[in-house]
């Protein structure tokens, strides 16, 4: 059964080593962590956030952070990773759902991500975690890797 727990520095080698490929890297960090790869001395940014960590009876499974980016009561889902060898599996979806249960249990009227259209994954991911797509007015775009990618906002509200 998997589970979340606050981030601790403790769990930075496991997340880290999961990032086999600068693409991956961008997409789940859209380089605010730095530049790839990645040292644990960038990654220790983490800790000024609601960083978690999430895991199961066999090790570490994932990792997101949380945040509250606006006066509106909505938290915000970010730099979100799951090992790629539990990937494909359901993990995500039930890391997902535990962020969203965390968020909704501390009183938050939605919780918002964002994900770059060439993560499908992720996207179809999230769609299956209760996530909406967000129209927006204007696309929110990143410079990576000489391309320009678009990111998705989606959305899931506390219906309860």
């Amino acid at each position: 059964m998997m589970r979340i727990r606050k981030y601790t520095s403790a769990d930075a080698a496991a997340i880290l080593s999961w990032t086999r490929d600068e693409k991956a890297f961008y997409q789940w960090s859209a380089g605010v962590l730095g530049t790839y790869p990645i040292t644990e001395e960038d990654f220790a940014f983490v800790e000024n956030l609601d960083a978690f960590t999430a895991y199961d009876d066999d090790g570490i499974v994932g990792f997101f952070t949380l945040r509250k980016p606006g006066e509106e009561n909505i938290l915000r889902i970010g730099f979100v990773i799951v090992d790629p060898d539990k990937r494909g599996k359901g993990y995500g979806k039930q890391m997902m759902k535990l962020a969203v249960d965390y968020a909704f249990g501390r009183g938050a009227d939605a919780v918002s991500l964002g994900v770059f259209e060439n993560n499908l994954p992720a996207y179809y991911c999230y769609k299956a975690a209760g996530f909406e797509d967000v129209v927006l007015d204007e696309t929110e775009t990143y410079e990576v890797l000489g391309e320009t990618w678009n990111c998705r906002e989606m959305i899931r509200r506390n219906e309860g």
